[in-house]
């Protein structure tokens, strides 16, 4: 009897929880419907503390079933590249070649930015409209999966509440030009041409606007977040690289300004062990910088044969950095691989398939388990991959849009990857698993 009270009390408190959640997520009708219908008493106020529950029960949850246990080609972070220990480590991620759409969202002007979320579920494109669209990689893979037919027959409610798009930000007044997840929180944080970095609380289906935003006193190029989340690095028109307290918004700068970029500077990011962070720039040089005293320590001048250095990103075990620039036309080197240890270019990533000279920027960047380097040809619009550790060159995957790739972002968690181009349009990519 004791037993079956108890249940009944902690049922009652979870539909109160529920209830609560949708007071606080802005679906008033449907709180109000479910409130009746248990009558719960006395009346719920807004609450986010059932998704908080939620959160630590699946923390447990994935501690306790171990890695083993993780569904389909999603493989948990490692360590990734390592080339002290390792020269002919097998390939244990799918072909990128065999990677197919599975779905497609348009902008209304060039899509120009994408990002996923540390966790693999969310991922984010920003376009040179001023928009930005969040997405559900679950819900675009749900999408691919049913039949024309079956996609027929859906009911408007059915459409809206199975929409791959979970959000669209309007707080920008010109070109989106960098994205990132806040690692702990519900906030994706975004760079644009209008001087500003704004910052969305997307937990909240209603949210439009930016909740908070830095003024900048130049045009926002890219952006990385510390591991921890507290704080922020803006690399922007300006040579000077700027490093923020997320939480107070004070700005620091290098002590030394004989350290700093003497172009605009086009990338920035942190290692994984957050420790150092890099930088790139139109001046042609790579800068490594320490996390803690934010001075450079190491400078790779003319990285790419003076030319500019569009991106840089550091290996999960941040032993290396992979970057890409617009040098060597005949040689058709924009890719290589540095190693931090003896501060040299360890692999050049040849025969991308570009010619002539490259026009715009774009990102080279290692799959998900770092078996593979991916970089997307600016002529043909396909995309490139090596082998990461011996540069062999794999087959090529044609991207399908009709005109130039401007970013691309893999997934950290699993087999796909985001495609934004000057089309409009950014694709999203996954590997479905080969039926026997």
């Amino acid at each position: 009897m004791g037993d079956s009270n108890l249940e009944i009390k902690d049922r009652e408190g979870l539909y109160r929880l529920i209830i609560s959640q949708l007071f606080y997520d802005g679906y008033q009708a449907i709180a109000v419907n479910l409130s009746n219908g248990v009558k719960a008493h006395p009346a719920c106020p807004p609450s986010d503390k059932l998704l908080h529950v939620v959160r630590m029960g699946l923390h447990v949850m994935e501690d306790q079933s171990g890695l083993q246990n993780i569904k389909g080609d999603t493989v948990a972070p490692g360590t990734g590249i390592d080339l002290e220990f390792e020269t002919d480590a097998p390939t244990i991620s799918p072909d990128v070649s065999l990677y197919e759409t599975c779905y497609v969202t348009a902008h209304k002007g060039p899509c120009r930015t994408g990002a996923f979320h540390q966790s693999g579920k969310l991922v984010a494109t920003g376009s040179d409209d001023a928009s930005i669209k969040i997405l559900d990689v679950d819900r675009m893979l749900a999408k691919s999966a049913l039949s024309p037919e079956v996609l027929a027959q859906e009911t408007t409610q059915q459409i809206m509440e199975n929409h791959p798009v979970i959000r669209t930000l309007y707080d920008h007044t010109d070109e989106v030009t960098s994205l990132a997840f806040h690692p702990t929180y519900s906030v994706l944080i975004s760079g644009s041409r209008d001087y500003s970095v704004k910052f969305f609380e997307y937990s909240k289906s209603s949210v439009k606007k930016a909740c908070k935003s830095i003024q900048e006193a130049a045009e926002v190029r890219t952006l990385s977040v510390h591991a921890s989340g507290d704080f922020l690095l803006v690399g922007t028109q300006h040579p000077t690289l700027r490093l923020y307290d997320i939480n107070t918004f004070q700005c620091f700068v290098a002590s030394d300004p004989s350290q700093q970029h003497t172009g605009v500077i086009t990338a920035v990011n942190w290692s994984p062990n957050a420790n150092l962070y890099v930088s790139a720039s139109k001046d042609g040089d790579l800068k490594v910088w320490d996390g803690v005293s934010n001075k450079c320590i190491n400078t790779f001048r003319k990285a790419h044969e003076g030319h500019e250095v569009c991106s840089a990103v550091f290996s999960r075990n941040s032993k290396y950095i992979l970057t890409s620039g617009k040098d060597s036309v005949l040689l058709l080197r924009l890719v290589k691989l540095w190693e931090l240890s003896t501060a040299r270019c360890l692999i050049a990533y040849t025969g991308a398939g570009t010619t002539g000279k490259q026009e715009h920027r774009s990102q080279a960047v290692f799959n998900h388990t770092e078996d593979y380097v991916l970089f997307p040809d600016e002529k043909t619009t396909s995309l490139c991959c090596w082998d990461s550790r011996n540069a062999d060159r794999q087959r090529l995957l044609s991207l399908g849009h009709n005109n130039v790739v401007r970013s691309i972002s893999h997934s950290p968690t699993g087999p796909s990857f985001i495609s934004c181009s000057d089309d409009f349009r950014a694709r999203f990519w996954y590997r479905k698993a080969a039926l026997d």
